[in-house]
C-alpha cells in the first residue's frame, strides 16, 4: 500500500498551466484536472476549501508536473505564477502609487490605471499584497485582479460578522484606510479605529492627518495651518464624519481594527518617540503626552548633536 501511495503522487511529467485573472477554485481544479496536474477537480476544490488556499489562489504562468501532491500545488498557486512581473502592493499605498508601481515595472500605465480605479471606485478596494502580471497587462485586468482579492480576503470577514457592524462596508473600509495610515503598530490599531469612533460619536471632528494629504494629492510630513483648511470633502479638519470614500488600500488587520476596535474611552492620541502612541481620554492627560514627546524629541535632537560633534572630532 506504501508503494502505490508513492505512486500515486509522484510527480510526473512537466506542464505549463495559465490561470487567468478571476479564476475560481472550481475553474482552477477543472483546469489542473485537465491537465494532469491533479486527479480529482473535486478533491482539489476541497482540499483548496479546509486550507484557505481558495482564497488566495494567484493568477498567472506555473510550470508544474502531472500528479502533484496537493500541499506543494496549493503552496505553488499561492505564491504566484513563475512567469510574470512581480509586483509588491504595500498596505497604505493610494490607488495613484500603485498605478506609479505598475508603470515603473512594466505592467501598465500609472494614468490608465489611477483613471480605471477612480471612475470605479477602487480606492481601498485594491488588496494589498503581491502579485505577478504579464508584462503590458491593462490597466483593467490589474485592478479586477486586485479587487477579486479584496473580495476574497475581506469581505467575507463582514458577511460573517456576527453581531453585523453598525457601519457600512464602505463606511469600515474608509475607517480601515484612515488607521492603516495612522497606525505603523498592528496591536494599536484597534485602539486608533476606536479613537475614530468615539470621536463621531460625541460629534467631534475626526482630524486625521492622512485625510489631508490625501485631499493635497500626496503623503507628506508637517501639514501647514494652509493645509488643514484645504477645501476638500476629504479634509476631516473641515467636515464632520468620515471622508466620502477610502484614502488608501487598507491590509486586513486595519479592516479587522475598524471592525473590532478596543473598548476605550480614549478620544485623543499621540507620538511617543518610539512609533508608537500615547492614548488619552482627556484633554488635559493629552496635553501632557504632547509636552512628553516634545521634550522627548528635544532629547533626541540633543543626542544626534552630540554624536554629529564627537564623530568630527575624530
Amino acid at each position: 500500500m506504501l508503494a502505490a501511495g508513492c505512486c500515486l503522487f509522484w510527480p510526473g511529467q512537466p506542464v505549463e498551466v495559465t490561470l487567468p485573472a478571476g479564476t475560481t477554485a472550481s475553474q482552477t481544479g477543472a483546469l489542473l484536472k485537465a491537465k494532469g496536474v491533479v486527479a480529482s477537480a473535486r478533491l482539489f476544490r476541497l482540499a483548496a476549501s479546509l486550507s484557505g488556499a481558495d482564497r488566495s489562489l494567484k493568477p498567472g504562468t506555473y510550470k508544474l508536473r502531472t500528479r502533484m501532491w496537493l500541499p506543494y500545488l496549493l503552496d505553488a498557486l499561492e505564491a504566484g505564477g513563475s512567469m510574470g512581473v512581480k509586483i509588491v502592493v504595500p498596505e497604505g499605498f493610494s490607488a495613484k502609487q500603485i498605478g506609479e508601481r505598475l508603470e515603473a515595472n512594466g505592467v501598465c500605465k500609472a494614468d490608465s490605471f489611477e483613471r480605471y480605479a477612480g471612475q470605479n471606485r477602487l480606492e481601498g478596494y485594491l488588496f494589498p499584497t503581491t502579485y505577478f502580471f504579464e508584462p503590458g497587462a491593462s490597466p483593467e485586468a490589474a485592478a479586477h485582479r486586485m479587487h477579486q482579492e479584496f473580495k476574497k480576503r475581506v469581505e467575507p470577514e463582514f458577511t460573517s460578522a456576527s453581531p453585523k457592524p453598525e457601519l457600512t462596508l464602505n463606511q469600515l473600509v474608509t475607517l480601515a484606510s484612515i488607521v492603516e495610515r495612522e497606525g505603523a503598530r498592528a496591536a494599536e490599531k484597534p485602539m486608533i479605529a476606536a479613537v475614530y469612533l468615539n470621536r463621531m460619536r460625541i460629534r467631534m471632528r475626526l482630524e486625521a492627518d492622512p485625510t489631508v494629504q490625501y485631499a493635497l494629492g500626496h503623503w507628506k510630513k508637517g501639514l501647514s495651518s494652509d493645509d488643514l483648511r484645504t477645501p476638500s470633502p476629504y479634509n476631516t479638519y473641515v467636515h464632520y464624519g468620515l471622508p466620502p470614500g477610502p484614502i488608501c488600500n487598507p491590509g486586513l488587520d486595519s479592516f479587522k481594527a475598524a471592525m473590532r476596535p478596543a473598548k476605550t474611552e480614549a478620544i485623543y492620541f499621540v507620538a511617543d518617540n518610539t512609533g508608537g502612541h500615547v492614548f488619552s481620554a482627556t484633554l488635559e492627560d493629552h496635553i501632557k503626552a504632547k509636552q512628553a514627546y516634545k521634550h522627548g524629541l528635544r532629547i533626541i535632537k540633543r543626542r544626534l548633536e552630540e554624536e554629529r560633534k564627537a564623530g568630527e572630532k575624530k
